[in-house]
């Protein structure tokens, strides 16, 4: 940013425009407005990390109000205070001169105060005949009083957001615990499936999160979590409804991809046979299919986001862009990728094409497997859990190997 040393009502000292609006903003102050320092001063330590502020600086500036006789700052009051080094330092827990004064430096560039100096750089303050006083040169602390709107709006920010992180944690713990009960209930009553896989797919979720995650990271671990459990569900309720707990090739298709990160069991289309036989049975009633989330999505599917525009994939239009370019990529006919966004719908369809690209190499036919999909989606017999779960066990698998 450009900066010039120019001579200012606040002393000879590099200034930037911010610090030139600011000051025009402290010269507008109404002088009817008024707020309690103390008020101001829990605001902007609320929103200290927003500001970019450290606790010190925060300490700095508690002592400089504490120069401050009046509870209110006013915009009709002196509001220059003008303690010495050797007074402050004491007030801000004896610290040092040299910490003392890059956190005033820090101060002044956040803004919430402003240098005012004199002539020779010394703090003081000059009184009248009537023993007011009539001008002051130190610490100018209006700019609390200008952005005390500011702050308490950048301190509700920060209390909304903590509340909504507390909240994702909270459903992330309850979700985490419940995929455990259901699991291990699952393999105590022997219910058909291979819950070792769904187990290393928990396994490889939970291996990434950071100890101290971010708001969006938990937010994305925890949609993970949730579709994870509602598969689980969905199986559960599968095998509940049937009574049969025998291991056989239908089902096997709708389970999460099996232990082996490279077996292709729930990529390879039925066969004509196999067809056949579901054909002359009476369809179950299944849900439509269900958008997941598309941090899920990028995650089960690494490879995609090269090809979305800019070589980044920020949005589903973004992801229904990459998805045509693999289209053409993987020989998949134009008719083929319509009759499935017609079944599917353009989002689910997109997907769909990224779990079968991230696979190519395990299907010989791109084109006739999205069309086999497309077939049993129409019939809802096709649901794309079985493939992004089978996806995230497979990447995760591969990044505990590698790391």
């Amino acid at each position: 940013m450009h900066t010039e040393s120019v001579t200012t009502p606040f002393g000879r000292r590099p200034v930037t425009l911010a610090l030139v609006r600011r000051q025009q903003a402290v010269r507008e102050i109404p002088t009817s407005k008024s707020v309690d320092k103390w008020k101001v001063f829990r605001d902007a330590s609320a929103a200290m990390e927003l500001l970019g502020l450290q606790s010190s600086s925060l300490a700095v500036l508690d002592a400089l109000l504490s120069f401050y006789p009046e509870k209110e700052l006013r915009g009709d009051a002196q509001l220059v205070v003008f303690p010495s080094n050797i007074q402050l330092s004491l007030r801000a827990h004896s610290m040092p001169g040299s910490t003392l004064r890059r956190h005033l430096g820090a101060l002044v560039d956040t803004g919430l105060i402003i240098r005012k100096d004199s002539a020779n750089g010394k703090r003081f303050a000059r009184k009248g005949a009537d023993g007011d006083v009539e001008s002051a040169f130190g610490f100018d602390i209006s700019p609390l009083l200008a952005r005390a709107e500011e702050l308490a709006l950048l301190a509700l920010e920060v209390i909304a957001t903590r509340a909504e992180y507390r909240k994702a944690k909270e459903k992330l713990t309850i979700c985490r615990r419940d995929i455990r009960k259901l699991i291990t209930a699952a393999i105590e009553e022997g219910v058909d499936g291979d819950w070792q896989a769904v187990e290393g797919v928990y396994v490889g979720l939970m291996s990434g999160f950071p100890r101290t995650p971010s708001l969006a990271e938990m937010m994305e671990t925890l949609e993970s979590m949730e579709m994870l459990k509602e598969e689980v569900l969905n199986r559960l309720e599968t095998n509940a409804k049937t009574g049969n707990h025998s291991t056989n090739d239908d089902q096997n298709e709708r389970h999460i991809q099996n232990s082996n990160p490279d077996s292709t069991i729930v990529f390879e289309p039925s066969s004509e046979k196999e067809q056949g036989e579901k054909s002359s049975k009476a369809a179950r009633p299944r849900e439509p299919l269900k958008a997941f989330p598309l941090s899920v999505v990028l995650k089960a599917c690494p490879q995609i986001p090269d090809y979305g525009p800019g070589g980044a994939i920020g949005n589903w239009r973004d992801l229904m862009s990459a998805a045509v370019v693999i289209r053409s990529m993987l020989g998949v006919s134009p008719s083929a990728y319509q009759e499935a966004c017609e079944v599917m719908g353009p989002e689910n369809a997109a997907v769909a094409m990224a779990c079968i690209f991230e696979r190519a190499n395990l299907i010989n036919s791109a084109g006739g497997y999205l069309r086999d999909l497309t077939r049993r989606a129409e019939q809802l017999e096709f649901s794309l859990g079985p493939m992004i779960m089978a996806l995230l066990k497979a990447n995760a698998g591969g990044q505990l190997k590698t790391g």
